[in-house]
């Protein structure tokens, strides 16, 4: 799908400050090729699904390009379609500096190497994600911001240049581009345990601009560019890695755990906020081969207070489970074989597609994995919740998408039950249950319904990377003339507004009052972006909750004051709000955006609302309006307007409360 150049992800997030370094910075030592261990043994045969594609190194590069190229192709435009993709390098060396293999990458695309170690698979050449062009037949309006649903793990690339498009035509841009790894992306594209040797930029600053790119997520990679180019990103969280330096922020860049990054400064120079260590982490779970030739999943072990990369002195630690120790879903697969499988002792893989799941998947043993390739995607029926965790220890859930339906749901995904007796028992805080790339939809490519998208109720859970997104935009072929349509056209024309189009009709039809919903003690959240939901984005009620990271931007389409004003009568509803109970919470580097596109004269408080305890503390927190509409406060009554006065400039408060 085409989003039109009217579209107000066009529009929405401004380049701000700071916006791209003079070529100088540019410049890269390209370090030597890392030896990538030659696979002794071919894999033994095992049935991923048909859409997942796996190269070797015999095959020679037009070979492998050609067969990227044509699934590239498949999904460069496909935002919202029901196409997954993972594709699969086997250890070995692709390409050469001479002749380099050169790929883009599109929507619902998993691209990762089944080596042990990211330094067992190696490309010279590049693996790209440019901006892509919104209008007239996608050849203008060229952007970053709705580039999502995208990854690329577990591989080195030696950077050589030969830059193409979708079309593997030759792009004319200037020789210094082709020594970069692009990846200008926004939400849900993380790069994950990649060893970059040459340059590392995550905004495309050699195609038409406008160069807009917003909300990404970095962890367990190494970059040795002289600069990693922020350029126009908006916001960026890095975790567990190592970096040479870092050339710019705009709005906020956040930094856990990083060797090598950049003195902490807030707001200016650079709106930098910088943890030496990150409090919890696990790294994703990841598939590959072993030197047997015979699949296995890694599953990392959770660490406290870390920093740098897990896989420098070895294998990264953790525990192997092979293969058969799988259950491999296709979609089509009843949910009662998939339970029947997951209560067998099982683990569970899911493979690319969309599944329907009219009855939850339920997760109730300790430890078991769940790991979805290529965006593989669960769809609620008949109001479904379509996954549910036990209230049980070290669950780990990767790689998914969990999308609403039509029919209303309680949730999308629920970690343990409400209420429950001494719901902290069977939980540990050293081996936490684990989402990682857990991605949630409330409209986008259908209507979509539910009360709360991932509701969090044990202890002892840490969230890596989430993007829960209510869509401000999408595909789902709305009806012209529905009773809720008119109704809602009349009540607009008594008040002086313009009709309704498509994109202003989610109000009433794609509908859900929270994205995040914290019941459970000791929760960490690593990367947390919410967006667009109708009240609290985010509901903080645990204790000793921890948020390093968290990206919001509210609902686009309030219609009315009315719409969206608390029953206690404050106008409009906190991006991130932390219950009065709570005793002990931390948030460091939060930005919430205003964009009122249905009706401008719409006004939100406060950004943030937190109690006022010592055990609370805040750091780095930000509002921005993007367009139209208000922010009256950045956090409790604390921090300047963010009007139409100020569009573009963030509002900002260091800490609170201040010291």
């Amino acid at each position: 799908m085409s989003v039109p150049i009217t579209h107000p992800r066009g529009v929405r997030r401004r380049i701000g400050r700071h916006v791209l370094i003079g070529v100088t910075a540019l410049s890269i030592a390209i370090a030597g090729a890392t030896a990538a261990s030659a696979h002794p043994k071919p894999p033994a045969p095992t049935d991923l699904g048909p859409n997942v594609t796996i190269f070797n190194p015999s095959m020679s590069t037009a070979e492998i390009k050609a067969k990227f190229d044509a699934i590239t192709a498949a999904q460069f435009s496909n935002e919202f379609g029901p196409r997954r993709d993972a594709v699969y390098f086997l250890p070995g060396t692709y390409g050469t500096p001479e002749a380099p293999l050169n790929v883009q990458v599109g929507y619902y695309t998993e691209v990762a190497g089944l080596g042990a170690s990211p330094t067992d698979v190696v490309i010279n050449g590049t693996v790209n994600v440019y901006n892509r062009c919104l209008a007239d037949n996608e050849t203008s309006n060229c952007l970053a911001l709705t580039n999502f649903w995208r990854s690329l793990s577990n591989l080195t690339i030696n950077v050589a240049g030969g830059l193409t498009n979708v079309l593997g035509e030759a792009k004319p841009r200037p020789d210094w581009c082709t020594n970069t790894e692009f990846w200008a992306v926004s939400q849900a594209a993380p790069l994950r345990r990649v060893n970059i040797n040459g340059g590392l930029s995550f905004m495309d600053y050699c195609s038409d601009g406008p160069q807009y790119a917003s909300g990404g997520f970095m962890a367990d990679s190494r970059s040795n560019a002289d600069a990693v180019v922020n350029g126009s990103q908006q916001q960026w969280y890095t975790r567990n890695s190592e970096v040479k330096s870092w050339s710019n922020a705009v709005w906020n860049a956040v930094f856990s755990g990083v060797v090598g990054a950049p003195a902490e400064t807030f707001p200016t120079p650079n709106p930098y906020t910088v943890l030496d260590t990150t409090p919890v982490s696990r790294e994703k779970p990841y598939l590959f081969v072993d030197a047997a030739g015979k699949y296995n999943v890694r599953v990392p072990s959770a660490a406290a207070n870390s920093s740098g990369i897990t896989w420098g002195a070895g294998l990264t630690p953790g525990r192997t489970v092979p293969i058969k120790d799988f259950f491999i879903a296709k979609p089509g697969d009843s949910v009662h074989t998939i339970n029947n499988a997951l209560a067998r002792g099982q683990n569970l893989i899911l493979t690319p597609g969309v599944y329907d799941v009219a009855k939850s998947i339920e997760v109730k043993r300790a430890d078991t994995v769940v790991l979805g390739l290529g965006y593989a995607t669960l769809h609620s029926v008949h109001g479904a919740v379509p996954l549910e965790i036990a209230d049980v220890h070290g669950a780990v859930v990767a790689g998914l998408t969990v999308d609403a339906g039509e029919v209303n749901s309680p949730a999308l995904l629920r970690v343990g039950k409400k209420n429950a007796c001494a719901h902290s028992s069977r939980t540990r805080a050293q081996d936490p249950t684990t989402l990682s790339d857990v991605f949630f939809r409330v409209g986008g490519p259908y209507i979509g319904r539910t009360n709360i998208a991932l509701e969090v109720n044990s202890d002892n859970v840490l969230l890596d990377h989430a993007w829960v997104w209510r869509a401000d935009h999408g595909d789902e072929g709305f009806p012209t003339d529905t009773v809720v349509r008119s109704a809602t056209d009349e009540q607009r024309a008594a008040n002086g507004l313009p009709l309704l189009n498509d994109d202003d009709t989610r109000w009433v039809t794609n509908t859900a009052a929270n994205g995040v919903v914290v019941n459970g003690d000791n929760v960490t959240a690593t990367g947390l972006f919410v967006e667009h939901f109708q009240q609290y984005n985010t509901v903080w009620n645990g204790q000793n909750g921890t948020t390093i990271f968290y990206q919001n931007e509210l609902p686009y389409d309030p219609r009315t004051q009315a719409d969206w004003t608390t029953p206690a009568g404050t106008l409009g509803y906190a991006a991130y709000k932390v219950s009065d109970k709570v005793k002990t919470h931390h948030l460091y580097g939060g930005g919430s955006y205003v964009f009122n596109q249905n009706n401008p004269s719409v006004i939100t408080e406060n950004g943030f609302e937190v109690p006022t305890t010592p055990g609370v503390q805040v750091k780095h927190v930000l509002t921005v309006n993007l367009s139209q509409g208000t922010i009256r406060h950045v956090i409790d009554g604390v921090g300047t307007q963010a009007d139409n006065t100020n569009t573009g400039t963030p509002q900002f408060v260091t800490q609170y409360p201040a010291p």
